[in-house]
């Protein structure tokens, strides 16, 4: 979530930054999947591979932020990488098959993104069963050292 409303947009300047927005931010994009994980991964089964994914944002990465802004939408992300990673470190205690990952989908044409989409470079806004095309083709790929980390939509580890 990064906009729902007239009320609620992404922040230009740390002098927007809003309390409620921020807290709305977190319960969604980061306390949300993390309840979600709270249940699901003790599921996973330890007989094969089996993964836990959730959908984060490359603007979630604290090293590759460089323009700033966006803050409740990007500390919510990088909150969510923190819990994604936690969580990762239990998990390969209990279940060594088992993966724990956060994916970031690309630009992908929702309403999400919509109002931020003429700053997209050709070829890289996608449709939304190419970017789950994307993302399952990475899981795919992973294998319990990628537990715990950060990938793109083309595999591409993204730093924290």
């Amino acid at each position: 979530m990064l906009h729902d409303s007239a009320d609620l947009q992404p922040e230009k300047s740390w002098k927007s930054l809003d309390g409620e927005a921020l807290a709305h931010s977190f319960k969604v994009n980061a306390i949300g999947p993390a309840l979600v994980a709270k249940h699901f991964m003790a599921l996973l089964t330890s007989q094969r591979k089996s993964v836990f994914a959730v959908l984060s944002a490359r603007v979630g990465s604290i090293e590759d932020n460089r323009l700033g802004g966006w803050h409740a939408y990007r500390a919510s992300k990088a909150a969510l990488n923190m819990l994604m990673r936690t969580c990762s470190i239990e998990l390969a205690r209990r279940n060594a098959n088992a993966i724990c990952v956060s994916l970031h989908p690309g630009t992908v044409d929702t309403a999400l993104s919509r109002p931020f989409q003429t700053n997209v470079p050709a070829g890289k806004l996608f449709p939304p069963a190419l970017a789950a095309s994307q993302l399952l083709a990475v899981i795919d790929h992973l294998d319990a050292n990628a537990s715990g980390g950060f990938y793109a939509w083309d595999g591409e580890r993204i730093p924290f």
